[in-house]
């Protein structure tokens, strides 16, 4: 492992370990409820919810953030299993998780990724509704580290994945990538 990725590691272990030595029974809990919210259907029953009201483009909202999810969780994979990062509780000798993780290892969150998804196609499709999406996306990956599952590096990185896995979703989607562009491109 080169110095940069030497000393990345090392902070992300800090803020990691700064994070989790301050946390309540109740941010443990609520971090709990959160994650489990995270966990994906979720995600599928509002969008069944949106499709079956918004009878304009509830129809393109489900289509194309069904897209981004494919598109985020064959990266998810191929990172996750590429990267192989090790879980907080497998590198920190004096530190125990408090949920079983699904998978072996760490890097990204897949978590973040999957609620980044969501909050981003909300977003491009209806604006300023999104930011409860996008405070939660940011909850979920906060519950992460609180349960120790992930360190904060995993979920940038997760948040990141999702965000892009959306907006290449939108480049796919042609007429909703003309609206998307005209709306940025109004004087």
């Amino acid at each position: 492992m080169n110095a940069f990725l030497q000393r990345a590691q090392y902070y992300d272990t800090q803020i990691f370990l700064t994070v989790n030595g301050n946390t309540s029974q109740f941010a443990q809990k609520s971090a709990r409820i959160i994650s489990r919210l995270g966990d994906g259907p979720a995600y599928f029953f509002i969008g069944l919810t949106v499709l079956y009201f918004d009878t304009l483009s509830g129809s393109q909202f489900f289509q194309t953030t069904l897209l981004a999810f494919t598109i985020n969780v064959s990266s998810y994979l191929i990172l996750k299993n590429t990267i192989k990062r090790d879980r907080p509780a497998e590198k920190i000798a004096t530190f125990k998780s408090l949920i079983q993780p699904s998978d072996k290892f760490s890097f990204p969150s897949g978590h973040t990724a999957a609620a980044f998804v969501f909050a981003s196609m909300f977003f491009m499709f209806y604006g300023l509704w999104s930011i409860s999406f996008f405070i939660f996306a940011f909850l979920v990956g906060l519950s992460r580290i609180l349960l120790g599952v992930h360190y904060p590096g995993d979920i940038a990185a997760g948040a990141f994945l999702g965000i892009m896995s959306s907006a290449i979703a939108i480049i796919f989607e042609p007429s909703l990538a003309e609206s998307i562009t005209f709306f940025f491109n109004q004087d």
